[in-house]
């Protein structure tokens, strides 16, 4: 196996500029960068990772904490990530936050003190403070809901616009009390998404009731329960937008017994394939796990470029049969 300084000598240079090229240093000139590059595919040079972590005091791993690596949503970003990880020569380390917000920040600085090159999260809390001195140190980009008091960068998707269309799209249905299906307004996508909903509500000049408004449905039991609620003669909805794609799920039973309008905030396996099938706001979770990771990998390389910037990819609306039913 070719060591650096075979490449350095084969190229005509110091094996310190060959370390500088693998570190992608912008004052290398291009053509020293070519020379050396090309010099690394004859000679078939592997850079020793183990070497490069001890010069960096990094690992060459990325991060990756989801609430739930079994929903297809975050599985799905942790694949892109991982893809545009190896793509990079970097590793994964995932991990699973689960749903109970008290744990996010002992999973997660148990993972940061690995030292990682850069940590992609789905956060389950809205106060981010602690992560602050992490920041300071490695790249963080958070998906799917966006810090909170911290400056970091955050790829999300459109969940007010999302929840407002879907909505809207019952509403030229000719539905008039339409419910809205939720698990906790504690989690910012699930309020943003409930704003949405009321935006559309009064675009149409429908008054906005907080009795059709059901939570803690992410459950089978919990779902079933809000559903009955929303059916009650007292409140009579029509129909029925679900905000999350666990909690769609969860109500899948009851709706396929007892079918009822129906649109849902998220896509997810086999929701084409139902009696009926759901009508959805698709979202792209492979596109926050490849952006965010490509993200991370840009910081490595320019850790004060540019200032934290948040990307809100759109949704879109995938008409199924459960809106006419």
């Amino acid at each position: 196996m070719a060591t650096m300084r075979e490449v350095a000598a084969a190229a005509g240079v110091s094996p310190k500029t060959v370390s500088r090229v693998l570190n992608d240093d912008p004052h290398v000139s291009p053509a020293t960068r070519e020379r050396v590059e090309a010099s690394m595919r004859e000679l078939a040079y592997v850079p020793n990772a183990l070497a490069t972590t001890f010069r960096s005091g990094r690992s060459p791993v990325i991060g990756v904490a989801v609430p739930d690596l079994i929903d297809p949503f975050f599985a799905a970003i942790v694949t892109a990530v991982e893809e545009e990880a190896l793509a990079h020569d970097l590793s994964t380390l995932v991990t699973s936050l689960g749903h109970d917000p008290s744990r996010e920040r002992t999973v997660l600085e148990s993972v940061l003190r690995r030292q990682l090159s850069g940590l992609v999260v789905a956060p389950t809390t809205n106060d981010h403070a602690y992560l602050e001195a992490w920041a300071a140190r490695i790249p963080i980009a958070f998906v799917d809901r966006a810090p909170g008091r911290l400056e970091a960068d955050a790829f999300l998707q459109d969940d007010h616009g999302g929840a407002r269309d879907a909505t809207a799209h019952l509403i030229a249905h000719g539905h008039r009390r339409i419910g809205f299906l939720g698990d906790s307004l504690a989690a910012p996508t699930i309020a943003e998404r409930l704003e949405g909903y009321r935006e559309a509500l009064a675009a149409a000049g429908l008054p906005f009731d907080d009795d059709l408004v059901a939570l803690d449905a992410a459950t089978r039991p919990g779902a079933a329960e809000a559903l009955r609620r929303l059916r009650a003669p007292d409140r009579a909805v029509t129909a029925v937008f679900s905000s999350d794609a666990r909690c769609t799920m969860a109500a899948v039973p009851t709706v396929t017994a007892h079918p009822i309008a129906l649109t849902a905030f998220g896509d997810f396996p086999l929701a084409d394939s139902l009696t009926p099938a759901i009508t959805v706001m698709a979202q792209n979770p492979a596109a926050l796990g490849r952006l965010a990771a490509a993200r991370l990998v840009e910081r490595a390389a320019h850790p004060t470029r540019t200032l934290p910037r948040r990307t809100v990819l759109p949704v879109t609306l995938v008409e199924r049969a459960s809106c006419r039913v």
